[in-house]
């Protein structure tokens, strides 16, 4: 088991370079100086392959099981071409988040803008990777029947997630505590836009469209896959605020900051509609604190709160509703030879990888 997603990793990886080396090769035909050129790699080969990939392998996973076979050479190729541009659009979210949020380290090392020597240019530099999804868009599928669909896609996606971040930066600064601006509807509303549209939504949208999925008037497929995606965007999202609360950190991998950090957290927002005046007053006083002794305090209420058990009913409830809609997506529905339809497979794969995930 390991071993397979280990190959689909190396496979999937083995596209990165060739992108890469593209991309340098038209600043090279374009007669950029040679800094430029080397100042363009380290960014890309700094930012873009060092996390865990799972978008970007998502594609390539969700083209095959619209296919229902393995893919050639040329579509694999062009299905990890569109993950790794989701890959791409990751990296600058994060190198732009870093900055805003004065982050210190990302994957183990530290954030690209206290590299030394690159500070500010990290704004022009997160620029660059967003402007490389389209370099790599327009020279690879500019003559598909579809292109127009995959610009919309990346642009409304990308607008949807900075919207996301807006309300986060607004609802919680780090450095300035106020309980009353949140709210389990805000927290919705964050995660939906922040991380569920790009993470969940993107990567089964692109793969539907390199299949050939058609826009239909009624019962359109791409409103279906939302519809389930969305919610199980959230789901995923939720379960990561309970992890960095609830989850030892050698299982979690790392230690979780969301107390101490004021971070507009599922667990807090619970916390606070369910509190007594009293309850509530701990809340106050102590979240966001970069004080152990506060933190502690906000995990023993959540204790006494029975977030853990609040967090059990709602990852029930959740798993239930979402494995609802994916049966309403019609199995064996009759279309034409050679057209992929929609597939519940599609999602149930997202579905088993989140369910009572430890880390």
């Amino acid at each position: 088991m390991a071993d397979a997603k280990a190959q689909k990793r190396a496979k999937f990886d083995a596209v990165y370079p060739i992108l890469r080396d593209e991309l340098l090769a038209y600043l090279k035909q374009e007669g950029m100086p040679e800094d430029a050129v080397s100042w363009f790699q380290r960014n890309l080969d700094y930012n873009v392959p060092g996390g865990k990939l799972n978008r970007g392998i998502s594609v390539v996973d969700s083209v095959e099981i619209l296919k229902g076979r393995k893919l050639s050479d040329d579509e694999y190729f062009k299905a990890a071409l569109l993950g790794w541009c989701i890959e791409l659009l990751q990296a600058f979210f994060l190198v732009s988040d870093d900055m805003m949020d004065q982050s210190v380290t990302r994957r183990g090392q530290p954030c690209w803008y206290r590299v030394e020597g690159i500070s500010y240019i990290a704004i022009n530099d997160s620029f660059m990777l967003e402007g490389a999804i389209y370099f790599l868009l327009k020279k690879h599928f500019r003559t598909e029947p579809y292109y127009v669909h995959l610009l919309e896609l990346f642009h409304d996606t990308t607008f949807q997630t900075e919207i996301g971040q807006l309300i986060d930066l607004i609802t919680a600064p780090e450095d300035h505590v106020d309980l009353s601006k949140f709210s389990l509807a805000k927290h919705q509303k964050i995660v939906i836009y922040k991380t569920a549209y790009y993470s969940f939504y993107l990567p089964v949208a692109l793969a539907m469209y390199m299949c050939g999925i058609p826009h239909t008037d009624t019962a359109d497929p791409y409103a279906l896959a939302q519809s389930i995606l969305i919610p199980l965007g959230e789901y995923f999202q939720v379960q990561d605020d309970f992890l960095d609360f609830a989850a030892p950190p050698e299982v979690l991998g790392k230690i979780g900051t969301d107390i101490i950090d004021n971070k507009c957290s599922w667990c807090v927002n619970t916390a606070l509609a369910l509190a007594t005046p009293a309850q509530r007053a701990v809340l106050d006083a102590n979240y966001g604190k970069k004080d152990a002794q506060a933190e502690a305090r906000i995990k023993a209420l959540y204790e006494e709160m029975g977030i853990r058990q609040k967090y059990e009913e709602y990852e029930e409830a959740a798993y239930k509703r979402i494995m609802g809609l994916i049966q309403t997506i019609p199995e064996n529905a009759s279309a034409p030879a050679g057209q992929v339809t929609l597939k519940r497979e599609v999602f149930k794969v997202f579905l088993d990888k989140i369910y009572k995930r430890q880390k």
